[in-house]
């Protein structure tokens, strides 16, 4: 990740999320990407989830260079 991408993120312990919940949050964390300017090849969704139950989202908007 570059300095100029932007990333949204969170860490949800277990018993705050359930998989529809988790689905619901990842879309708006997507559809805030996309009204800052990123194309949906740019939007890069990454799900952790840990051996206690939590989960870890990320969602970062992966820029390609500009062309000089």
């Amino acid at each position: 990740m570059s300095s100029d991408d932007v990333e949204i993120s969170t860490r949800l312990r277990p018993g705050e999320w359930t998989e529809e919940t988790l689905a619901v949050l990842v879309k708006e964390y997507q559809h805030k990407i996309a009204e800052m300017g990123a194309a949906p090849d740019e939007i890069k969704t990454h799900i952790e989830h840990t051996e206690a139950g939590g989960v870890k989202v990320r969602v970062e908007w992966d820029r390609v260079p500009e062309e000089y």
